[in-house]
This record gives C-alpha cells, sequence and structure tokens, in this order.
C-alpha cells in the first residue's frame, strides 16, 4: 500500500484498496471550483492517510445563435470524475494544521496554487507514482 495511484473513477479507486471504503472520510470542500468553473472535491481517507482530489469532467457548452450559453452534461458525465491522490499525512491534525486558511483559499482563483505550495513545504505531496514532490 502506501503508493499514490494514477488518475481513476471514484469506484476504481475504492476497489484498489478495501481500507478507503471501510474508512472515516473528512470533506475539505466540496464545492472548489477552478479558474476553469471545473468542481472539485478534497477529501482526506484517514485509515490511509492519503488526501485526495475528486474533479468532475468539465460540463459541455454550446452557445445558441442569440449568445446564450447552454450546459449540458453528456451521457456518461459522472463517469469521467476522477480521483488524484495528491498527498500522504499521518493524522487528521496534521491536515488542519497543513491546510489551516483552505476554506479561505479554495474560495479564489488560485486555489489550486495554494493547495500545491501547502502540500509541498510540508513534505506531504505526492506525484501519480506514490513518490513525495520537493517543495
Amino acid at each position: 500500500m502506501g503508493d499514490s495511484v494514477p488518475p481513476m473513477d471514484i469506484d476504481e479507486f475504492y476497489e484498489a484498496d478495501p481500507n478507503r471504503r471501510a474508512s472515516a472520510e473528512l470533506e475539505l470542500g466540496t464545492e472548489w471550483l477552478d479558474k476553469d468553473g471545473v468542481r472539485h472535491e478534497l477529501n482526506y481517507v484517514e485509515d490511509t492517510g492519503e488526501l485526495y482530489v475528486l474533479r468532475e469532467p468539465a460540463p459541455h457548452v454550446t452557445e445558441d445563435p442569440f449568445g446564450g450559453l447552454h450546459v449540458s452534461a453528456p451521457p456518461g458525465y459522472d463517469d469521467k470524475m476522477t480521483v488524484h491522490v495528491i498527498a500522504k499525512i499521518a493524522s487528521v491534525d496534521d491536515v488542519h494544521t497543513i491546510l489551516n486558511g483552505w476554506p479561505e483559499a479554495m474560495q479564489g482563483d488560485h486555489g489550486a496554487d495554494w493547495l500545491g505550495e501547502r502540500l509541498r513545504s510540508a513534505g506531504v505531496a505526492v506525484g501519480p507514482g506514490g513518490d513525495p514532490i520537493a517543495d
């Protein structure tokens, strides 16, 4: 265990490690929007120490002849949600310490930059192979 995983859908994420499904999870932001308006969620799995981002796919936007924008969710939209494990953090207390200020930061345009900087400076950020990412 201990290794991060490449991006996968939420079902694959839970199926890959039974400890994830049985664990308590801490929700750290369910309405975080990136600069393109794509919704993300930040969650922490207590039993595995994984901090992960659940990313919704970008919605399909079309413009009608009168300039109106129409957002639609194509078939299979929910299947395209991906999970990215971005950090390994030892405890809930450490999560709160490292992410102090996150509720405000996620509301801004540079939430992802803020999050990455905090995780790297704390030495807990991981890449897709589970290798630590240095500050």
